[in-house]
């Protein structure tokens, strides 16, 4: 018994050498980084430590704009993508002809390169001297004025990504819930029918607590999966997010090392620090918060 444990531990040693280089290391360099005040990555020398990284990141009306961003987009598109996905897995989960094909059709999405479809977003929104674009020929068509969603006011940006992040995200939940709604054992379904239980009751009382864990799990990771937001505003703004007033906290991070104003990987690492501090306040919440909500069978 002593030996198969022992060999079971040699198995593991690998995963743990990856985990400890790609993982752990990285995580301990980023913390010392976020300390050093100063630091010159040419030279790999810093004139002291403490927390003044800290100080100019907070301060930094770049970040404090990232910050706002990225909180819009957590806000607006984890709570509006569970719930479209939910009621799109409730109405798959009552059609039974071509309920794979409708399947097939809403994941697409999910297996199509994000930069992909957010060039196609940013061409149905964006306004040029030749065409106002798709979105705008609907709008005027209903009697409205075009608006210019990509380089044009702070709100039809937020609106353009917002969408872009539900419909990105979408596919996945809609997978996820459906599979989970098919798990529900019928037998409660025809309790709640026999007792003569309305549709919204049977839904409130049966079909969510039944759903609760998967529910959950897509917050958490919708909330964390919008936090690291980056790539989709690139596909759509271009590269420059701070002129255009876009930027996220992982888009902060990554201009402070290779952007721009590059070359500053303690600032870089100190807001990486912030972003995981807010991070982790938030999914520790939501597990406090599951407690009482989330129902396990």
């Amino acid at each position: 018994m002593e030996q198969n444990k022992w060999k079971a531990w040699l198995y593991l040693v690998p995963a743990f050498i990856f985990l400890g280089i790609f993982l752990v290391y990285p995580l301990i360099d980023v913390f010392v980084y976020s300390f050093e005040e100063g630091y010159n990555s040419a030279s790999q020398t810093y004139f002291g430590t403490g927390i003044y990284n800290f100080r100019y990141v907070l301060r930094d009306p770049y970040f404090l704009q990232a910050v706002k961003n990225t909180f819009i987009i957590v806000i607006i598109t984890v709570p509006v993508s569970t719930g479209l996905a939910l009621l799109i897995s409730l109405g798959l989960n009552s059609i039974k002809p071509l309920k794979e094909f409708f399947q097939t059709i809403y994941f697409l999405p999910y297996v199509t390169n994000t930069l992909a479809v957010g060039l196609v977003f940013m061409i149905l929104f964006r306004k040029t001297p030749y065409t106002d674009g798709f979105i705008n020929l609907i709008i005027k068509w209903f009697g409205g004025s075009s608006i210019d969603f990509i380089d044009g006011p702070y709100w039809a940006k937020m609106f353009v990504m917002c969408v872009y992040t539900v419909w990105v995200v979408l596919p996945f939940k809609i997978l996820i819930l459906t599979s989970a709604l098919a798990s529900v054992n019928p037998v409660y379904y025809n309790a709640a029918k026999v007792d003569g239980t309305s549709r919204f009751r049977i839904f409130y009382r049966i079909t969510v607590p039944m759903i609760s864990p998967m529910l959950f799990y897509l917050v958490i990771t919708g909330f964390i999966g919008a936090f690291k937001a980056y790539s989709d505003e690139v596909a759509i703004f271009g590269t420059n997010l701070n002129a255009a007033g876009m930027n996220t906290i992982v888009g902060y991070v990554y201009d402070m090392l290779y952007g721009d104003s590059g070359g500053y990987p303690s600032y870089a690492a100190a807001a990486a620090l912030i972003l995981f501090a807010i991070v982790l306040t938030i999914t520790c919440i939501n597990l406090m918060v599951s407690r009482k909500t989330v129902h396990y069978t």
